[in-house]
């Protein structure tokens, strides 16, 4: 028999599934929403339905959206020739925050890692070539991290785009290697983008 009434123990065992979140942070988290008013259960509740129901990929880009396509493909004001192309949502919302970029964006959904059989089609890399093809697009921007896997996959798409007669960049790696860019400061990314160098071969 455990020491938490069923119902709480089974919401501490909910809390833990969450990534970073342990026994003991599960258990505050838990104790937290028992003790706080009814409203925040119910917004809590309200809030983790909502994201399974509304959130998808943009069609353009990929990014998480409510509406689709997402806000910055429908901005004309980011129709401005350049884009940014990242692993994930997380790295696309730190640069983002960062206000150093003004471009649209392209989310490949991954990295190449052959070992975990994660190969170019299981990528949005022909979606990007197609984007390249329909969009003025002049300059590509490979804000991908630093790590082995990271430098596969930049080396697989700079070979691509090369190939176009394209200005590929790099941010400049003032991000470690094996750094993760939506851990990273905001200042750091911006250095990054404003002193990005060429993928050219």
């Amino acid at each position: 028999m455990g020491i938490y009434p069923p119902s709480l123990g089974n919401l501490i065992d909910q809390f833990s599934k969450l990534p970073g979140i342990g026994k003991k942070s599960a258990e505050r988290l838990a104790l937290h929403v028992l003790r706080s008013p009814r409203e925040l259960a119910e917004s809590l509740a309200q809030g983790l339905v909502e994201v399974k129901e509304k959130i998808r990929f943009c069609s353009i880009c990929f990014n998480l959206t409510d509406n689709d396509p997402c806000p910055i493909c429908t901005d004309e004001r980011r129709a401005n020739g350049v884009l940014c192309v990242v692993e994930g949502p997380g790295d696309q919302l730190a640069i983002e925050k960062s206000g150093a970029f003004s471009g649209r964006y392209h989310i490949l959904q991954g990295v190449l890692s052959p070992l975990d059989g994660i190969g170019a089609e299981d990528l949005r890399i022909a979606e990007l070539m197609s984007r390249i093809r329909k969009e003025n697009v002049r300059e590509v921007i490979l804000a991908i991290n630093p790590t082995v896997e990271g430098e596969a996959t930049v080396s697989y798409i700079t070979d691509l785009l090369n190939e176009k007669g394209l200005n590929v960049t790099r941010m400049a790696l003032g991000i470690p290697l094996g750094g993760d860019l939506k851990y990273m400061d905001s200042m750091t990314i911006k250095r990054s983008i404003d002193n990005r160098s060429s993928c050219a071969s």
